[in-house]
């Protein structure tokens, strides 16, 4: 049974490891090889990990109920969704869905007008789904190697 609740310190490790198998394997459904291996290179630790989770941003976890994270997403006070991955194994199962809900109760919540996102390929459809609006595809490099993504947002109040 998936839990959603709030990060925790000793999570990082697990959102680390999450986040380099999520672009491991999810990513090569919609990106090359080389475009994989640049975008691993981004990829933080744990000690990173648990910087950006402790730098005013609100994360959630998707716990599989023996306290191992199998999914996470955050939100910065501005409506920014910086991370949100899944583990490859829990892909589909509704996991994602999952912590995106809890994700937008709180910004709306919070009085958050709009939210927004540089999704990648693979996530695209997810947030197609849930009401995004893409504004532009971002081409950039990394490393030399060319890739993009998406930056979409949504609107939370009129």
């Amino acid at each position: 049974m998936i839990t959603i609740r709030l990060y925790t310190d000793s999570d990082a490790p697990f959102l680390a490891s999450i986040f380099r198998d999520s672009v491991r394997v999810l990513g090569r459904r919609a990106y090359t090889r080389a475009q994989v291996r640049a975008w691993l290179q981004g990829t933080p630790d744990a000690t990173e990990t648990r910087a950006r989770c402790s730098d005013g941003r609100t994360t959630f976890v998707a716990d599989d109920g023996s306290g191992q994270p199998v999914g996470f997403i955050d939100l910065e006070p501005d409506g920014h969704i910086d991370l949100f991955y899944v583990a490859p194994d829990v892909a589909g199962q509704g996991v994602a869905k999952s912590l995106y809900n809890a994700l937008e109760t709180v910004a709306v919540r919070d009085g958050l007008e709009r939210l927004y996102v540089e999704a990648s390929e693979v996530a695209k459809g997810f947030f197609d789904r849930q009401g995004f609006i893409v504004s532009k595809r971002r081409d950039f490099d990394i490393q030399g190697v060319p890739i993009h993504n998406y930056a979409m947002e949504k609107m939370l109040r009129p």
